[in-house]
């Protein structure tokens, strides 16, 4: 792409389809008188008269506990210098989308026109009744040293200026795992930094604080090496870092170091001074967009080089948004009065850490399908890596509760790393609901419950139960052949997983018994002997016959099979309650409602008395899942006979509530009336329905599947499902698209059924 073409997509990306980047959206419904007369007057009086008497309780009755403010003058932004506060706006909305998308963290950008620290001090320091944080953003050295000082003795409320601090937590975290791969000790080391503003002397701090020696730091700016010798020309800062050697340029520094850091300008490093760098040299060129030296010119003079930019386009980006949004996460969540040191380090070990795990199949995709695996291309994680939020902001908090600097405690931060975990999607609040009634079934069952795995050697699937297992949420059972089963764990990193149960169907005891006892059951439909053993063998069926014998709860098929492929062994073996017909239901959950959509996957053209089943049958999964009477609409293109066509939906409401009149339901009717309660009240208050639909019963697959589809590219939701009704034993499918956190929730909920 020419610089012309990104300054023309970069424009067009800020203007279309509306300016900027952010918008505030309510968080209550407002859609009637009522609501207004709640939102505002007279209801609003009474938590405020509530937060006059006890101002803590501004966390309980308003965003103050989940907003930040992103707070700059412009006077030193990324790339630009100081272009003043209005033209910084879009790096603050920026800033803004970051923290909203990787922490749901809400943010207001406040761009202020004020240079004296002592402006910006009593600008900001009046601002916190507002904000539950403050980041600091793009002001120039080293009066955003001074304004954050003062600013964090003043405030009762986490002041973080990020170009100083974030920078160095993610620097720190890249450097520790760097330094191992080479097998140096760091104190030990000598480390030149190119570079003597805001972010290089916070990097500075920080590694001193993981372990370097001070007197083994030579920092230089563009004068040279900050030394004794010049110490009269020196503010206070750079003092800090004045070495006592004689030696004078970057080039004389840079011979025999260990690590170069350089948050300085483009192309200040030569390949002559990376030849004269010590063996397996460190080497992080983060001034951006363009570094002190690029990775190739690097490698073409040392092969031994561990090397990190700023940049995206290659290997260890050192990028902030691997810090902030975690960091203001934990702190947030415990009501931190500020972000210490003991906050700042616990960020910088659970990054460190999280790097040497394995790479999920998730952020594989996100980057183009590209292997990631800890070493020297690989020093710290994606910011696309969901774990980062579920690592960094309970090892934040955690260090915030026993620092003391914390106005709330989380009492169980394994539970508090699960709520994190949905707290991006839509989803948080029904998945938490799951798991604390899975929960309560283990501790009836006193072991969590199996679940069988029939594609045992994939890798999502592996991934999904090394995480469930650790929750010890169920007891995983993989089906396949145990060698090959061990080759993916070994390639994945995954050994911790050998200890659990693989069986491979001809060679489990169980095999003849139920080869045998399929044969009779379907001799009479064409199953041979021969054909009985061949099925028995394939994991599908042996994984079905596990749960037909009740050897496991639940078995969970797929995700590289076709749905087809998958189903065909469960309705053979299993089959459905009543005689009735399977169904495949959908679950959409959105901030502010939980949807079942049927039939979505099985039932092509179901008549009156199969769509009366289908609403039954979802409303009892409906009822188990969510423990309370769903309301169900039968869905089509007609109103209550507006058109006469529509004979089969609505004959089947009068067979449902004749065969089944515990369920309340009614229809047929068009999909707004449904779930929007305003238009079926005023325009049919005769309907059984009180308020919007929970269950949505689609006149055929066709009009099912294709909803479905549309409403997961289209609207802000999460999808779990297709879940098997109505199964004779728990089993269900995953679908081949699932990603690993679908994939998750899949299992909890079918672990759910288990009961």
């Amino acid at each position: 792409m020419t610089k012309e073409e990104l300054k023309k997509q970069a424009l067009d990306y800020h203007q279309n389809p509306r300016p900027g980047k952010i918008e505030v959206i309510p968080s209550k419904a407002t859609s009637s008188s009522s609501d207004l007369s709640l939102a505002y007057t007279p209801g609003v009086a009474e938590p405020c008269r509530e937060i006059a008497k006890d101002p803590s309780l501004a966390y309980e009755y308003t965003a103050k506990g989940n907003l930040v403010g992103v707070i700059s003058n412009g006077s030193a932004v990324l790339g630009l210098g100081n272009i003043g506060a209005l033209a910084g706006k879009p790096v603050m909305e920026g800033k803004g989308v970051l923290f909203k998308k990787f922490a749901d963290i809400d943010v207001f950008d406040i761009e202020i026109n004020e240079d004296s620290v002592e402006g910006m001090v009593r600008t900001i320091s009046a601002m916190e009744p507002t904000f539950g944080g403050i980041n600091l953003e793009d002001i120039k050295a080293p009066e955003c040293f001074e304004v954050e000082t003062i600013l964090r003795e003043k405030m009762n409320i986490p002041v973080f200026h990020d170009d100083q601090h974030g920078t160095a937590i993610i620097c720190a975290a890249g450097f520790l795992n760097a330094v191992e791969l080479t097998g140096k000790k760091m104190e030990d080391m000598k480390i030149v930094f190119n570079g003597a503003g805001a972010a290089a002397m916070s990097c500075a701090r920080t590694l001193i604080q993981i372990g370097v020696k001070k007197e083994n730091i030579f920092m230089c700016d563009s004068r040279g090496l900050i030394s004794k010798a010049r110490e009269e020309s020196l503010d206070k800062y750079k003092k800090e870092f004045m070495n006592d050697s004689s030696l004078t340029t970057l080039a004389d520094v840079m011979n025999g170091a260990d690590a170069f850091l350089g948050l300085s300008v483009p192309k200040t490093v030569t390949q002559d001074m990376v030849k004269s760098m010590a063996r397996n040299p460190i080497i992080f060129a983060m001034a951006n967009p363009t570094p002190e030296i690029f990775p190739h010119e690097v490698h073409e003079v040392r092969d031994d080089a561990i090397m990190a930019t700023g940049r995206s386009d290659f290997p260890n980006q050192i990028n902030n948004v691997l810090g902030f949004p975690f960091i203001f996460r934990g702190a947030l969540d415990v009501r931190a009065t500020t972000i210490n040191e003991e906050m700042k380090l616990a960020a910088v070990k659970a990054l460190a850490n999280l790097a040497k795990e394995e790479v999920t199949e998730e952020v594989k995709l996100a980057y183009g399908n590209e292997d990631f695996s800890f070493g020297k291309d690989y020093l710290i994680p994606k910011p696309f890596d969901k774990r980062v939020l579920t690592r960094v902001a309970p090892a934040v908090a955690e260090a915030a509760m026993k620092s003391g600097v914390s106005k709330a405690a989380i009492a169980d931060l394994d539970e508090y790393s699960s709520h994190l975990e949905s707290k991006l999607d839509t989803s948080g609040d029904f998945m938490r609901r799951l798991r604390d009634k899975l929960r309560i079934i283990n501790k009836k069952k006193k072991e969590p419950v199996r679940i069988a795995f029939t594609e045992g050697r994939n890798s999502r699937v592996l991934q999904v139960i090394k995480d469930l297992r650790k929750k010890e949420l169920i007891t995983p059972v993989l089906i396949g052949n145990k060698e090959r089963v061990f080759e993916k764990m070994e390639k994945h990193g995954l050994d911790d997983l050998k200890d659990v149960e693989i069986i491979t169907p001809s060679q489990h005891p169980k095999f003849q018994e139920f080869y045998r006892d399929y044969f009779e059951r379907n001799k009479r439909n064409g199953v041979t002997v021969s054909m009985a053993i061949e099925h028995a063998s394939q994991n599908n069926f042996f994984g079905s016959m596990l749960a037909d014998a009740g050897l496991v709860d639940a078995v969970m098929s797929g995700p590289s099979h076709t749905y087809p492929e998958c189903f065909k062994p469960i309705k053979k073996v299993i089959g459905t309650k009543d005689s009735k017909k399977a169904a495949g239901i959908y679950i959409l959950t959105y901030k502010d409602r939980t949807i079942f959509l049927a039939d979505c996957t099985a039932q092509l053209n179901p008549g009156p008395e199969e769509l009366a089943d289908i609403a039954s049958s979802t409303s009892k999964l409906f009822e188990q899942i969510m423990n309370r009477k769903p309301k169900v609409a039968f869905l089509s293109y007609s109103n209550f006979g507006s058109n006469k066509t529509a004979k089969s939906e609505k004959r089947a409401v009068e067979i449902t509530k004749e065969k089944y009149p515990e369920i309340i339901c009614d229809g047929e009717m068009q999909a707004d009336v449904a779930i929007n309660p305003s238009i079926l009240n005023n325009l049919f208050p005769f309907s059984s329905l009180d308020g919007s639909a929970d269950v949505l019963i689609f006149p055929d697959l066709n009009s099912a599947n294709i909803s479905y589809k549309l409403l997961t590219q289209l609207s802000d939701c999460t999808t779990i499902g297709p879940v098997l009704v109505p199964m004779k034993k728990n089993v269900n499918i995953f679908a081949r698209t699932a990603t690993i956190s679908e994939m998750t929730n899949m299992t909890i909920l079918t672990g759910t059924l288990s009961e």
